[in-house]
């Protein structure tokens, strides 16, 4: 199997922790028709929220800086993320939020206590640090999520690295070791490979898309011929759209796949909605974060999740 070239990301402290689409239906205005702005440091509100942070994010880095104007140490901070973010040529991306204006952005993040800045990749806050830091920790932290995300994110760290020769890297041993089980059938045996390498590598992103496609080969080689005939036949069984949504996505009908997990997201109970709703993210996984179709489905998540 040839292993993923570029895939999704890092495993942090907030990944998961809140779906900032949510904030799309809260927002008190429609955004801007005119779409985000072209700038490396925008401006944010809750009703320019999804356009600017969210749907940036789904190929950008985006670094939220929550702040007031009463706050000292945000004086010291927003000056240095916005030198820094005009010198990315275009790397990342600053969204400024003032709390006092968009109170619900900081109820979103749980900000305790102002600064604070997260980082957002594909609709998802990934890392965060509070109060003012020393310029050259800020640029070491974000050159390693830059670093991170670059297989994730189409735009991250992509406009500082034009003209780079590509270094062709030593073939990892733990990979080849992970991919001849592929070869010889093994799942179990290649899931674990690959379970180790996430164990001292949490952030291995090249990992975590194997496994994500050894677990789907696995659950392929057991679904039943019918198995979309007996979902159609019973909506409100899950597990019968989880195998069913495996057969489409198997067969190529990716778009079918997807709709008929978020549909199953959009009726099930709070427990069927957790279920389906990893899975559909661990199918998201075998996908560029960039695909049409991916986009397009998590967006219409948020909206069933919302």
């Amino acid at each position: 199997m040839t292993r993923p070239g570029s895939r999704p990301v890092p495993a942090a402290a907030m990944s998961g922790a809140v779906d900032l689409s949510a904030l799309k239906a809260r927002a008190v205005a429609p955004p801007a028709a005119a779409g985000p702005q072209s700038s490396a440091v925008v401006d944010v509100t809750e009703a320019s929220f999804q356009a600017e942070v969210v749907d940036r994010s789904m190929h950008t880095l985006v670094l939220v800086d929550l702040w007031a104007t009463w706050c000292e140490p945000c004086k010291q901070l927003s000056p240095v993320l916005e030198r820094l973010a005009a010198a990315s040529n275009g790397a990342w991306v600053l969204a400024k939020v003032d709390v006092d204006a968009n109170p619900r952005i900081a109820d979103l993040f749980e900000v305790k206590s102002i600064p604070t800045v997260v980082a957002i990749a594909e609709g998802q806050p990934v890392q965060a640090f509070a109060g003012a830091q020393p310029e050259p920790q800020i640029k070491q932290w974000i050159e390693g999520l830059l670093d991170t995300l670059k297989d994730q994110l189409s735009g991250a760290g992509a406009a500082g690295q034009q003209g780079a020769e590509p270094v062709e890297q030593p073939e990892d041993p733990r990979f080849v070791a992970a991919e001849q089980a592929v070869d010889a059938g093994d799942f179990v045996a290649a899931e674990a490979a690959y379970q180790q390498i996430l164990d001292a590598e949490p952030a291995n992103a090249e990992a975590a898309a194997a496994r994500a496609q050894v677990r789907f080969m696995a659950r392929i080689d057991n679904v039943r011929p019918d198995a979309v005939a007996r979902a159609d036949a019973a909506p409100a069984d899950v597990e019968a759209q989880l195998a069913a949504a495996d057969a489409e996505l198997a067969a190529q009908q990716i778009e079918a796949a997807f709709t008929r997990l978020v549909d199953a997201v959009r009726r099930g109970s709070p427990e069927d909605k957790d279920l389906v709703r990893a899975r559909l993210l661990s199918l998201f996984d075998l996908f560029e974060p960039g695909e049409p179709l991916v986009v397009a489905a998590r967006r219409k998540l948020a909206t069933a999740l919302y």
